[in-house]
């Protein structure tokens, strides 16, 4: 089974080859599913900062990234990755829980998965928010974007003392992608970041745009066998870019 609905950009978006390479993706393109493993754990500090310090606490919500999908284990991915280099950095432990759903827009980050995080009644140190690239694919409008991101922005501020909102994946190097649509596919990110960062400043979130940043996409073992995902290697890389950025605004 290929790409299903809301996981490939409709025809419409780009030039016509794009829309042509849209459709042979909608029907080729095979993707990973959510990994086995608990969405929760530790990652134990190892000297920093302070490391006599209480633990953080660390939830993400969001996308397939947020999931792990493209890695066997849930231990093995982006979220746990991200703590992972922040207990390194702060020598603080990191407890960290992922609310991940293949395909997941900012709309159901809305009214599925913040709802969901809301219900256990926790407030985390850091929130971090991961999607985008759906909303794209699925040719939603930037005013739609614009709107669901504010409205997640107000529903999760009692979810955590500090939120970040994560820029989209690389689309324009996935390699099962062909290369109009990955053009075009760059151009909808940069218009999406733009009004990510407007809005993240009005509501007082912190915006991370990893779009062009260098985050090793080339490294042959970048993504997973799906092509699409990023796997261990390639979620370690794009990590350990996230946490020196949130390092850098915090100095």
């Amino acid at each position: 089974m290929g790409l299903r609905k809301g996981d490939v950009m409709t025809l419409g978006i780009g030039t016509p080859v794009a829309s042509i390479e849209a459709l042979w993706a909608k029907h080729t393109v095979h993707l990973a599913q959510a990994p086995a493993g608990d969405p929760f754990g530790v990652k134990p500090g190892r000297g920093g900062d302070d490391g006599e310090s209480a633990p953080i606490t660390m939830c993400a919500i969001g996308d397939s990234m947020v999931a792990g999908c493209g890695t066997r284990d849930q231990s093995e991915g982006f979220v746990p990755d991200i703590a992972e280099g922040l207990a390194r950095r702060l020598g603080r432990d990191v407890h960290w829980r992922a609310y991940g759903k293949l395909g997941a827009t900012m709309r159901r980050v809305r009214y599925r998965l913040i709802p969901e995080a809301r219900k256990t009644g926790k407030r985390y140190d850091l929130l971090v928010l991961c999607a985008g690239s759906n909303d794209i694919m699925a040719n939603r409008t930037l005013d739609e974007w614009r709107d669901d991101l504010a409205a997640v922005l107000d529903e999760a501020r009692p979810l955590g003392e500090r939120i970040v909102v994560l820029s989209p994946g690389q689309m324009q190097h996935e390699p099962s992608l062909g290369r109009a649509l990955r053009r075009a596919l760059e151009h909808e990110m940069d218009a999406q970041a733009a009004v990510s960062q407007e809005v993240c400043r009005a509501h007082g979130a912190t915006y991370v745009n990893m779009i062009h940043e260098d985050v090793h996409a080339g490294d042959p073992d970048f993504f997973s066998p799906d092509h699409f995902h990023p796997g261990v290697v390639g979620y370690r890389h794009m990590a350990d870019g996230v946490v020196e950025r949130l390092m850098a605004m915090r100095a």
